[in-house]
């Protein structure tokens, strides 16, 4: 949108200061020209018989005096209104300049005001804040872009390769060849549906209502029952009514993405998950344990993070019949997902590692009302 150029804010303050300058300067003169005038006759004799100076001569000598001081106090005022306008607007050029340079897709760089605390060091250091957190969004917004690209790109290719086989084979069996294709294509459907999934998490584009986690937790261990029993891990539910504020399908999303990810990485036989809820003073919590191999603080940090598989990346070599329609693990998007669910509702999300091996993750929100 175009705009007339204006005067910049700096000649703004300067004609600022130099006015207040006249403004005091002529009010004391006008003070002092009066007090003369109350105490100076007309004229007056002296002891001699001549006259003293009286009201025409103090005129005629104060008129000058108060030309030249009213220039000096006009130079005066824009000269010292120029320097310590430049003085004060000194952080707005260098926020400025950050601002720029910002807005050109440099978000490394930082202000750094330095001296006391007042409006422009804290707008400085909360311009500094804002860099930061977009830098830190971009590089996750890249490496997330990069890992998405590589995992979509794998079942493209191994169906492409799959299809040249098939072609200059005429004689290869088709329905080994067709079964093959319907498991690398659901692989690409599950990983574009949790795709959907995080996007629409991070945007917290749903409708928030009371929702009771127990039941949600109940629901989620019955979804994931079979799939636990085929797997010999013992699943056990237990908690009070726990009353958030959100979205009832993210909820169950993000508990089924748990309970999920807790059966799958567990011990290979004998295993048990714990699925508890509880409300506090602090508000309502879900935990999920699991047992299983143990893992380092080191690793627990990072299995949030987006296309993460535990100790490694790896593909799923499970039959597609044990995949229910919430399962993300196999894509490396289950506790990504998560991570996003729990932070659209204001809660904390806090994984750590058993000293028995497994995990104990601790979902916590602010309680509903």
């Amino acid at each position: 949108m175009g705009r007339r150029q204006g005067l910049s804010v700096r000649l703004k303050l300067t004609l600022s200061y130099a006015g207040v300058i006249l403004l005091a300067g002529g009010l004391l003169l006008v003070i002092v020209w009066l007090f003369l005038l109350r105490y100076v006759p007309v004229e007056a004799m002296n002891t001699t018989g001549g006259f003293m100076p009286g009201r025409h001569d103090l005129v005629r000598a104060f008129t000058p005096a108060v030309a030249w001081a009213f220039l000096f106090l006009i130079v005066f005022g824009l000269l010292g209104g120029w320097f310590l306008a430049g003085r004060m607007l000194a952080p707005l050029s260098r926020i400025t300049e950050a601002t720029r340079l910002a807005s050109g897709g440099s978000l490394a760089h930082r202000i750094q005001l330095p001296g006391p605390t007042d409006e422009f060091r804290e707008l400085a250091d909360s311009f500094d804040t804002m860099l930061a957190k977009l830098e830190a969004h971009v590089a996750e917004q890249q490496r997330f872009a990069a890992n998405a690209s590589h995992e979509l790109r794998t079942p493209l290719a191994i169906s492409q390769t799959l299809l040249d086989v098939a072609r200059n084979d005429p004689h290869r069996n088709t329905d080994e060849v067709l079964a093959r294709l319907q498991a690398v294509n659901s692989r690409a459907i599950d990983l574009t549906e949790a795709l959907l999934m995080l996007s629409r998490a991070d945007q917290r584009n749903f409708v928030r209502e009371r929702v009771d986690l127990s039941l949600v937790a109940e629901e989620a261990a019955e979804t994931l029952l079979p799939f636990a029993e085929r797997r010999g891990i013992s699943l056990e539910t237990i908690g009070d009514i726990s009353v958030a504020v959100g979205s009832n399908s993210l909820l169950l999303q993000m508990t089924t993405n748990l309970v999920h990810n807790a059966i799958v990485h567990n011990l290979p036989e004998a295993g048990t998950v714990w699925v508890t809820t509880a409300t506090g003073a602090g508000g309502v919590s879900l935990v999920v344990e699991n047992t299983g191999e143990r893992l380092s603080p080191e690793l627990v940090a990072t299995l949030t993070e987006p296309f993460q598989r535990g100790n490694e990346r790896i593909r799923a070599d499970r039959s597609h019949d044990d995949q229910t329609k919430t399962d993300h693990a196999g894509v490396g998007l289950g506790l990504a997902i998560v991570k996003s669910i729990v932070t659209a509702h204001d809660g904390v999300l806090t994984i750590i590692p058993r000293d028995a091996g497994g995990l104990r993750v601790v979902v916590q929100f602010p309680m509903g009302r």
